[in-house]
């Protein structure tokens, strides 16, 4: 691939390493005849739950719909606020928004692009119901602060994990500088993402770490009650057919979906490891560039996007030289969700999520990019920095 084009993502490696086993699983469930919340689904849910090591999985059709759900499940609706990133994709505010609740944006830490949870506090009013951090391109946020704020204000805090499958939190997180309370830091660290709050929220979405080959989403939760209520509201609220108690949604994930995603798990953790290495051989080539900051390379982080910032201004004229060479690139994400025409005009600046809007940029990364492929993409950024250097 390093002298044709390089696309952004290659999903078609991973299917030719799985082919046999994922045509097999595909086969089986047309076979059975069971395409809605059959065996596999129900499988997929007690194999999923087992590696995140939480007591309930519940798979719906969406990574938007498993917030959606999430929040109804906690208890959140119109009149409510929840506090969380502006710097994400429009599913996060819209959850909120959608069952009747406020946003209310916090903003971000510079260099982990999360929420900023010293920023949370001021924003806490008698209305505030719950906190979402969003584990933004698969970086673990500052969950021991978060946790902590939490417990002191009594909120509930449900996890956008749609970038972050398989992330594990580390314990440190440099916004607190470890200042919050050692016994949540302990109690938190080494634990997957999503499985910290009260509610995991993830998305199958096919570009994601691990990907379905269509819309999927997934509900975690320790709590009984919870799980009762995610699973009545994603079959229309009822938890006997034609006996609906509430109103719902029809949100299940298809079983030839759940199969696809039975194949891939096993996986997951050697293609978060093969992308950590790819992230760090990024960084070696960039290493010492003008102009560029790099992503800092945790063990917890699973990088389902490589995002650097470019600081002098010409972050678009990167993305079109390097596409004028081939190599794709995507901003994420160019508009803040608090200056979206939805929500544009209802909210103050946000100065760090601003700056970082018009900086980032994500390099190409999927499990199996190979060293050289990386080194000529670093070299063609190279190249034009050092043309159009100041």
């Amino acid at each position: 691939m390093s002298e044709g084009k390089i696309p952004i993502l290659d999903l078609k490696t991973q299917y030719r390493s799985l082919q046999a086993e994922i045509q097999a699983a595909i086969t089986r469930v047309c076979e059975s005849g069971e395409f809605i919340l059959g065996s596999d689904v129900k499988a997929f849910e007690q194999e999923v739950a087992a590696y995140l090591g939480v007591k309930h999985a519940i798979g719906c059709n969406s990574g938007t719909d498993a917030l959606v759900i999430g929040l109804r499940a906690l208890g959140i609706g119109p009149g409510d606020e929840v506090i969380t990133t502006p710097f994400s994709f429009f599913a996060t505010a819209e959850s909120i928004s959608m069952v009747g609740a406020t946003p209310i944006f916090a903003d971000i830490d510079a260099q982990s692009f999360n929420i900023n949870p010293e920023a949370i506090p001021a924003l806490i009013t008698e209305r505030t119901k719950a906190i979402m951090p969003v584990h933004l391109y698969g970086n673990p946020a500052a969950m021991s602060r978060i946790l902590e704020i939490a417990q002191t204000y009594n909120l509930k805090v449900i996890e956008d994990c749609a970038q972050s499958f398989g992330a594990r939190y580390a314990g440190t997180c440099g916004v607190c500088q470890g200042t919050c309370a050692p016994e949540i830091r302990s109690a938190m660290t080494g634990k997957l993402t999503g499985t910290i709050g009260d509610v995991g929220a993830y998305s199958f979405f096919p570009t994601k770490n691990l990907g379905a080959y269509g819309d999927g989403g997934l509900i975690v939760t320790h709590d009984d009650r919870i799980a009762d209520l995610a699973r009545m509201l994603r079959t229309h609220g009822s938890k006997q057919k034609y006996r609906n108690e509430m109103f719902g949604y029809n949100s299940r994930l298809d079983s030839i979906q759940a199969a696809i995603l039975r194949v891939k798990l096993p996986h997951i953790n050697a293609w978060n490891e093969a992308r950590r290495t790819v992230a760090r051989t990024y960084n070696e080539f960039l290493a010492g560039l003008p102009d560029v900051i790099t992503p800092a390379v945790s063990d917890g982080h699973v990088f389902h996007q490589y995002t650097i910032r470019i600081t002098n201004g010409q972050r678009d004229q990167v993305q079109q030289d390097l596409a004028a060479q081939g190599i794709s690139t995507m901003i994420y994400y160019p508009v803040p969700q608090d200056q979206l025409p939805v929500y544009k005009g209802k909210y103050p600046a946000y100065p760090v999520s601003d700056e970082l809007a018009n900086q980032v940029l994500s390099l190409p990364i999927w499990p199996e990019l190979e060293r050289e492929t990386i080194e000529r993409i670093a070299q063609a950024l190279k190249q034009f920095l050092a043309a159009h250097g100041a």
